[in-house]
């Protein structure tokens, strides 16, 4: 493919996962001989598993401890990733590039406080005026911040406060269609020459009680021990296992990036998101549409990173599709390495995709269903099918 000023290319990687802190383990893991050891945590919200973070020193990225405190878990994550990406692109001590940095964020609704919610549950099993005790507790139990912490852009606010990022700000919601859209969009600004390098990305807690219990009540969450993604079975759960991930991608012009001499790991050559009803074969033909940019790369040296979160149903609607759209491409479902992210899979798709084409890898199958590679990666398909709705498909080459 021809190369112009306005290419989008990836030139710095904050990623965060069960797997490790920072760009080294990741590569390590995408670059080893032979498929990586999973880490699971199975007894502190038994019965069902998840991936926990790994040990981190929040100081690395975010020096004060006042901004440590008044952060929750999922925005120092962010922060941090974002931290990360920065510093990886060798813009983190640049005030100028920074100031005039766009930013776009995929976030969650904040964390509850578990504690109040208990209470608030208990008391009502006592009492028949529900509504009054509900305002009652809001007013008298919740600390005054907590309203502000649950804003969702208090994470982009918090990485301009820390890190100095002081463009254009966005922030999406929507759970793993906001991830798919923030790339998105940061990639169609910059395509169009509307903005020159943005930071990008998303973070999410999974270890959360309320979160647990949301995936639950719909009856999605796995149970018991873990297994390989592509063979979770009915009777252990709904087969999502949810993962504590963080990942933010710096995103150039190929001229700004060039100009300052960056390195470049990928280019993106497209992007897109969809989402709509999914009966009677619709999910399908929105997907086998996204994939178009994909029919022409070489099978051998391809490889899909695939988002699927575990969900029954979808698990094997998508197997289906990569055989039939995506054929002969090796897959590596990376949820079942790291768990499922929600507004960060996308973004964490994104940058395995980005390392593995940046370093040539010849990338281990991550579960036993998958088919070894028989080349070094020279371009990558990044998929997210969203649990409930929304879908993502990204094309990378290498350099």
């Amino acid at each position: 493919m021809t190369k112009s000023a306005n290419d989008v290319v990836i030139t710095g990687i904050g990623i965060v996962t069960s797997q490790g802190v920072g760009t080294e383990p990741h590569v390590k893991l995408l670059t080893a001989a032979e498929a990586p050891e999973v880490r699971i945590e199975t007894e502190r919200f038994a019965p069902y598993p998840i991936h926990p973070l790994p040990e981190i020193d929040w100081s690395e990225q975010i020096p004060k401890r006042g901004d440590q405190r008044q952060m929750e878990n999922w925005q120092r994550l962010g922060v941090f990733a974002a931290g990360l990406a920065l510093d990886d692109a060798g813009l983190k001590d640049d005030l100028d590039a920074c100031g005039s940095m766009d930013m776009i964020v995929a976030a969650g609704g904040g964390e509850r406080d578990i504690n109040v919610d208990s209470l608030i549950v208990d008391e009502a099993l006592k009492r028949n005026d529900r509504e009054r005790l509900l305002n009652e507790k809001l007013t008298t139990e919740l600390r005054p911040t907590l309203f502000l912490a649950q804003l969702s852009n208090l994470l982009a606010g918090n990485i301009s406060i820390v890190h100095k990022v002081t463009g254009s700000s966005r922030t999406f919601m929507g759970e793993e269609a906001a991830g798919i859209s923030a790339v998105e969009t940061a990639f169609a600004r910059i395509k169009a020459g509307q903005s020159t390098h943005t930071l990008v990305g998303g973070a999410f807690s999974a270890e959360r009680l309320d979160i647990v219990l949301l995936f639950e009540a719909i009856q999605a969450h796995a149970t018991g021990a873990w297994h390989p993604i592509w063979s979770r079975a009915a009777e252990n759960g709904g087969g999502m296992i949810l993962g504590s991930v963080g990942a933010f991608l710096v995103l150039e012009s190929r001229e700004y990036a060039e100009a300052r001499g960056a390195r470049i790991y990928a280019t993106i050559d497209a992007i897109g998101g969809d989402r709509g009803n999914r009966d009677e074969g619709r999910l399908e033909a929105r997907l086998k549409d996204l994939a178009q940019p994909a029919a022409h790369l070489d099978p051998q040296s391809t490889v899909v990173f695939s988002g699927t979160s575990g969900f029954h149903d979808l698990v094997r609607r998508e197997r289906k599709f990569l055989e039939t759209e995506l054929a002969a491409r090796p897959v590596r479902a990376f949820g079942g390495l790291v768990g499922h992210g929600v507004e960060a899979q996308f973004p964490v798709g994104m940058a395995l995709a980005a390392l593995a084409l940046g370093h040539g890898a010849e990338i281990p199958p991550f579960d036993p269903a998958e088919s070894p590679m028989t080349a070094p990666a020279k371009a990558a398909v990044v998929t997210t099918i969203g649990h409930a709705r929304g879908e993502g498909i990204a094309v990378l080459a290498a350099e």
